[in-house]
């Protein structure tokens, strides 16, 4: 029988807490850029065969602190929704596209309980994102490995079928300020890394053939890529080269069965500018 995939759309915007680095942008509009990146990629790969779904995100502008994660309500209920959406759907396989990083919570941890003990995660960021709730910035796209992890807000932890452990997760490219600070607590964790001048094809690999895994979920968040290369992703520190990315993903994919694909924190500034340009334009403004 052969595996089913999905493509899930998934433009949740409320996880990031990013308008700060943006003064010359209205911060309602930068927030929810999250939301148009997500569609950008949508149309990117509108080729992909896979059936295609969508979780429903609110527009609606809070920016409420609870339980020291920022706008959970809404976040608790779009996990909720995204996870009806993957079980009513029951796929072996998950091509998600967001949205920031949270956006990759749902459906691994759908997929590790799916895969249990058999399957490996890759973090493919400039930042480890083991943020808490009781940690000063509130941005849920900053705690999605701790939640991965069973670590967290305890009302979202709930809508999570389950974790991983962490000796089946590595974070590839770490190049940040977070990364230093984090440093402790990843230690604690007992998380391994490569930071990007060490990600290689073969150092994750050996790292995979640890694990004893066969089945491996990759996310990639955007920031993690050389900003000299391509600029796309707010706090976009990262040191990995596309070439080096594409290569480390093609190897995994030659060895392991990829059941998990997210690619998040597409942030398109300049198209947000243009998006606000033409909503003033005849036929198109409201």
């Amino acid at each position: 029988m052969e595996a089913k995939t999905i493509r899930l759309i998934y433009p949740q915007w409320q996880g990031g807490d990013i308008a700060h680095w943006f003064k010359d942008m209205p911060k309602e509009e930068i927030s929810k850029g999250y939301f148009l990146g997500a569609k950008i990629l949508e149309l990117l790969t509108h080729n992909t065969p896979y059936q295609t779904l969508e979780v429903p995100v609110t527009r609606e502008f809070k920016r409420e602190v609870r339980d020291g994660v920022l706008d959970k309500k809404d976040i608790l209920e779009q996990t909720k929704a995204a996870m009806d959406l993957i079980r009513e759907s029951k796929p072996d396989r998950i091509l998600t596209l967001g949205g920031e990083c949270s956006v990759s919570v749902a459906p691994f941890s759908y997929l590790a309980e799916k895969y249990r003990d058999d399957v490996a995660m890759l973090w493919i960021d400039a930042h480890p994102d083991i943020g808490l709730p009781n940690d000063e910035y509130k941005g849920y796209h900053a705690m999605a490995v701790t939640h991965l992890l069973g670590l967290g807000d305890k009302d979202i932890l709930k809508v999570l079928p389950a974790s991983l452990e962490s000796q089946n997760v590595l974070l590839v490219g770490l190049h940040s300020e977070e990364a230093k600070f984090y440093a402790k607590r990843q230690k604690k964790l007992g998380l391994k890394s490569l930071k990007a001048k060490e990600a290689s094809s073969k150092k994750v690999l050996q790292w995979l053939q640890s694990t004893k895994a066969s089945k491996v979920v990759i996310h990639l968040d955007l920031d993690v890529l050389d900003s000299n290369e391509i600029y796309v992703a707010v706090g976009n520190s990262g040191k990995l080269k596309m070439k080096q990315v594409t290569q480390i993903i093609e190897s995994v994919s030659a060895h392991y069965e990829i059941v998990g694909f997210s690619i998040a924190e597409l942030m398109p500034k300049e198209l947000i500018r243009l998006q606000k340009l033409l909503s003033k334009l005849p036929f198109i403004s409201q």
